[in-house]
């Protein structure tokens, strides 16, 4: 295989993986007029209904344009050889080899920021203002861009000058340090990701005594779960919209509700969102998540160590010095197809959790409960309700609103 031929078949992945989601995004944009099903005849009022279809076709032609500029802008830096002259600005700039990685991605990763987050903006400022649901300041915006990227330099950036340095010392063997360093990360997260990293951008506070918290402890009790603490969480600085999540291992699980969440919902149908969370817990599904998808990326890693070293990676770019990032660059667009069916299998599994959850929910709390709470989401998120079922199967990690109740209901 020459460069240019590898060159191509870059691009081309690149134009099919925008194509595909195009032409999915068209066919679910086509049902955002269907009829509702019998069973979310009473999720909607009409002219909520009129305003969740403006809501769909409004972000569907800012999704449009977004996606048609990103795969445009790529193409051109493609063809213009910017990953050449990127390549050769770094090595003027330093001789070390992890700096010149650290210094690569990092400008990669800074000019795709600058050329997304005017979208960014336009969505939470014009969209999400319009329809009600936006409540962040402008200060808030760019000060989470500014968390944001201090957390990818300090956090990423570390683990990428780890990994480069595996591969300086280590060579083709390097992909099991990478495997262990970014599964010891993973344990780290889950276990500390609501106390070190949320605080960074929400606050989060103790449920406090009342009715709601005395349900849930009786849930609990009933149903053999520790609960040690119910963490509430100001999302509503943010958005409207309302969530709740289950996160942690062992004793350091935490329960998480959504301050909106708590606004939207009575008790009965908070402990039955309680008891979906409990459910995942009981089915150990973050356990099988973990186990999963340190799975795959251990394959996906050992990959990639077969092939970072070809030097026809650099030349498929007109780089005549290979290196590790840009055959990490390379490869991960070359791995894009399969990690496209790994994400198949990864939201087929999380659906399949989700109805175990549901079900653990519908035979330890009140099922009907649950199906309010889930119409009642729905409608304040402004959700659609009609998605076609190609993009179901490709996106959705969550079986649709009918779907679950169906299942809620047999």
């Amino acid at each position: 295989m020459t460069p240019q031929y590898l060159f191509y078949i870059i691009i081309t992945i690149l134009c099919v993986n925008f194509l595909k989601d195009q032409v999915l995004s068209f066919l679910n944009a086509q049902h955002f007029n269907d009829a509702f099903p019998e069973e979310l005849n009473d999720v909607y009022e009409e002219k909520d209904y009129l305003k969740s279809q403006a809501y769909k076709k409004t972000n569907y032609k800012l999704s449009v344009l977004s996606s048609s500029f990103s795969i445009v802008v790529t193409v051109l830096f493609f063809f213009l050889n910017g990953f050449a002259l990127l390549d050769a600005y770094v090595r003027e700039w330093t001789s070390n080899e992890i700096l010149q990685t650290l210094y690569f991605v990092g400008i990669l990763i800074i000019g795709s920021s600058l050329l997304t987050s005017p979208f960014s903006y336009y969505k939470t400022f014009v969209i999400e203002e319009k329809f009600g649901f936006n409540k962040m300041t402008k200060t808030l915006f760019f000060t989470d861009l500014i968390k944001s990227g201090l957390l990818t330099v300090i956090l990423g950036g570390g683990i990428l000058a780890l990994i480069t340095y595996f591969y300086q010392q280590t060579g083709s063997s390097f992909w099991m340090y990478t495997w262990l360093l970014i599964a010891l990360f993973s344990v780290v997260m889950n276990l500390f990701y609501t106390s070190l990293i949320v605080p960074l951008f929400n606050k989060q506070t103790l449920l406090e005594a009342g009715e709601l918290k005395t349900a849930l402890e009786k849930y609990s009790t009933e149903n053999g779960f520790q609960l040690d603490n119910i963490f509430v969480i100001d999302g509503s600085k943010r958005s409207t919209k309302a969530n709740a999540y289950f996160s942690g291992l062992g004793p350091k699980k935490r329960i998480v509700l959504y301050d909106t969440l708590l606004n939207d919902l009575n008790t009965e149908e908070i402990v039955a969102v309680f008891a979906h969370e409990v459910g995942h817990f009981k089915k150990k599904h973050i356990l099988y998540n973990f186990f999963i998808t340190t799975l795959l990326t251990g394959c996906t890693l050992y990959i990639l160590s077969l092939l970072i070293a070809n030097p026809i990676l650099a030349a498929s770019l007109k780089i005549d010095i290979p290196s590790f990032h840009i055959g990490l660059i390379v490869f991960s667009i070359l791995y894009s197809p399969i990690s496209e069916f790994t994400g198949l299998v990864m939201h087929s599994v999380s659906r399949k959790f989700e109805y175990q959850a549901d079900n653990y929910a519908k035979t330890t709390s009140n099922p009907e409960a649950l199906i309010t709470s889930l119409k009642k989401l729905s409608k304040n998120s402004l959700s659609n309700l009609t998605p076609h079922k190609a993009t179901v199967f490709m996106y959705y990690s969550h079986p649709t609103l009918k779907q679950r109740i169906n299942n809620l209901r047999k």
